[in-house]
């Protein structure tokens, strides 16, 4: 058994390198010269840091900040939502009995199959009708609703005992009150899975707001990369120091949620 455990460790940790690998080249770019971009062997240290390109980064005309701002507005707002909408339905869906529910469930969650790409023209089309089209409102919107959020919470609500909520039934609990003081309690490890998740895909969101946003001033992380697509090259220098700053809030995150993860998990242990 302890041969095995070590063994798998092993693979383990050789598979985690190969993941971290990319994010070591990216961050060692953005510190090197144009010159030592494409060099093989490759110089994972560079001769001279060069901070230039961070610095550009951040200054110039195309200041990377609005991208930024722009970007975590859209995330926060749209992650937010999507969590407490997603654990509004996924509570109807698992704890409220009413007819034809698992139908709706499986009609409803049958339209994960539908590739986003078909949704365009649609969507083109009542944003432009509603007046949200080229407004940031055009991806935070469709943003706080994911499908694959309400399967997620409503596994996870299946799982706490019914009899918590019979007996808060019985003495005279609503469902509204169920549901903020019981179940969302239990479930922060859920909640902080799924915000997690759905931030990281808003911040890396490219095709929506490639599609829904023209003023380049409403522009995202993603399409703030394309400023280093110049019309003869590539700025990998610039586009690799973008990229670098482009994760730290995605990091931020996940230190912030991987605390409620942890504490779920000890108190589920601590209680079986």
């Amino acid at each position: 058994m302890t041969v095995t455990k070590t063994l798998v460790t092993f693979i383990m940790l050789i598979l985690g390198i190969l993941m971290v690998v990319p994010f070591l080249w990216m961050i060692s770019t953005s510190f090197k010269t144009p010159a030592e971009v494409f060099e093989y062997p490759i110089r994972w240290i560079p001769s001279t840091l060069q901070w230039d390109h961070h610095i550009k980064v951040w200054t110039g005309d195309k200041s990377f900040g609005t991208y930024y701002l722009n970007s975590l507005k859209i995330s926060i707002i749209s992650t937010i939502g999507a969590t407490f909408l997603s654990a509004f339905a996924a509570y109807g869906f698992s704890r409220i009995e009413f007819k034809g529910r698992n139908a709706m469930f499986l009609v409803y969650i049958s339209m994960m199959m539908v590739p986003p790409q078909v949704l365009f023209v649609p969507k083109f089309i009542m944003f432009e009708w509603a007046g949200i089209y080229n407004t940031h409102w055009a991806l935070i919107l469709p943003g706080m609703f994911t499908i694959f959020g309400v399967f997620m919470l409503r596994q996870f609500f299946l799982s706490v005992p019914h009899e918590i909520s019979e007996a808060a039934f019985i003495d005279g609990a609503g469902h509204l009150r169920i549901f903020f003081n019981l179940v969302l309690p239990l479930a922060k490890p859920a909640l902080a899975t799924l915000a997690i998740i759905d931030f990281s895909w808003h911040w890396n969101d490219y095709e929506n707001a490639l599609v829904f946003l023209i003023d380049e001033k409403l522009y995202t992380v993603p399409l703030g990369l394309q400023n280093f697509i110049l019309e003869n090259n590539v700025d990998y220098n610039g586009m690799m120091a973008a990229a670098t700053a482009g994760i730290i809030p995605m990091i931020i995150v996940f230190l912030i949620g991987q605390r409620f993860i942890i504490q779920g998990i000890s108190s589920a242990a601590v209680k079986g």
